[in-house]
C-alpha cells in the first residue's frame, strides 16, 4: 500500500471524527444551558434530576454509555438495529455526555459572578433578562473559556472511542492499517493529525479569549 493511499484512508476516517466533533458541539453546547439552569433551580425535584443526570454522565464511561444507547432499543424495546444505528447512538451518547460536563462549567461561571452585580443592575432599572444578557453573560463566557477549551480538546481525542461500537473513525482506520501493514506508521500519522487539529482548536479558543479581554473582572 502506498503512502498516499494510506493517507487517503486516514483522511476519510478523520472526516468521520470531525463529524462527531461538530455534531457533539452543536448538540452539547446548547443542551448544557438548560441542564445548568435546572441544576441551579429553586425547585428541588428539578435540581436533583439535573444533579443525577450530571452525576451519571460524568461518573460512567462514555464507551459504556454508547453501548447502552446502541443496544437498549433492541434489548429493551425490541426495535431492530439498522446500519445507521451505530452512528446515531455514537452522536447521541457524545452529546448527552458532554452536555453534563458543559452544564457544570456553565454553572460554575454563573455562580462565580458576585451577587452585587445583580443588585446594581436592578437599581439601574435593568430587567432580569437584560441583566443576564448584557452584564452577566459576557463575564461568564470570559471566565469559562479556559475550562471550555479543555473540554473541547478532550472531545477531539474522545472521538476515537467511537470505534467501540463499530464507527469507522480515524483511530479505528489507523488500527486496521497497522494490523494489515504490520508497521506503526498509520498510528504516527493519526497522532500527527490529532495534534494538528487540537493545535488549531487551541488557536481558535485563544482568539476568542483575546476578544473577550475587555470584559474585566
Amino acid at each position: 500500500m502506498t503512502f498516499n493511499t494510506m493517507l487517503g484512508m486516514l483522511g476519510g476516517g478523520f472526516v468521520t471524527s470531525l463529524q462527531i466533533f461538530v455534531f457533539t458541539l452543536l448538540g452539547a453546547l446548547p443542551l448544557g444551558v438548560p441542564v445548568a439552569l435546572a441544576r441551579m433551580s429553586r425547585l428541588a425535584p428539578l435540581r436533583w434530576l439535573a444533579r443525577i443526570y450530571i452525576s451519571v454522565m460524568r461518573g460512567t464511561p462514555l464507551m459504556l454509555q454508547m453501548f447502552a444507547i446502541y443496544f437498549a432499543p433492541y434489548y429493551v424495546f425490541g426495535i431492530q438495529l439498522t446500519p445507521d444505528s451505530k452512528w446515531q447512538a455514537c452522536v447521541v451518547a457524545f452529546i448527552i455526555n458532554y452536555a453534563g460536563y458543559f452544564a457544570e462549567i456553565y454553572r460554575s461561571g454563573i455562580q462565580s459572578i458576585p451577587r452585587g452585580q445583580y443588585e446594581a443592575a436592578e437599581v439601574l432599572g435593568y430587567s432580569r433578562f437584560q441583566t443576564f444578557v448584557r452584564i452577566i453573560l459576557p463575564q461568564v463566557v470570559k471566565r469559562i473559556m479556559p475550562a471550555l477549551g479543555n473540554e473541547v480538546i478532550t472531545l477531539v481525542k474522545d472521538t476515537s472511542l467511537a470505534f467501540s461500537i463499530g464507527v469507522a473513525e480515524m483511530f479505528s482506520t489507523a488500527k486496521a492499517l497497522v494490523a494489515s501493514q504490520r508497521n506503526m506508521v498509520p498510528f504516527a500519522i493519526a497522532a500527527a493529525i490529532y495534534w494538528v487539529f487540537n493545535f488549531l482548536v487551541e488557536l481558535v479558543m485563544g482568539r476568542i479569549e483575546k476578544k473577550l479581554d475587555y470584559y474585566h473582572d
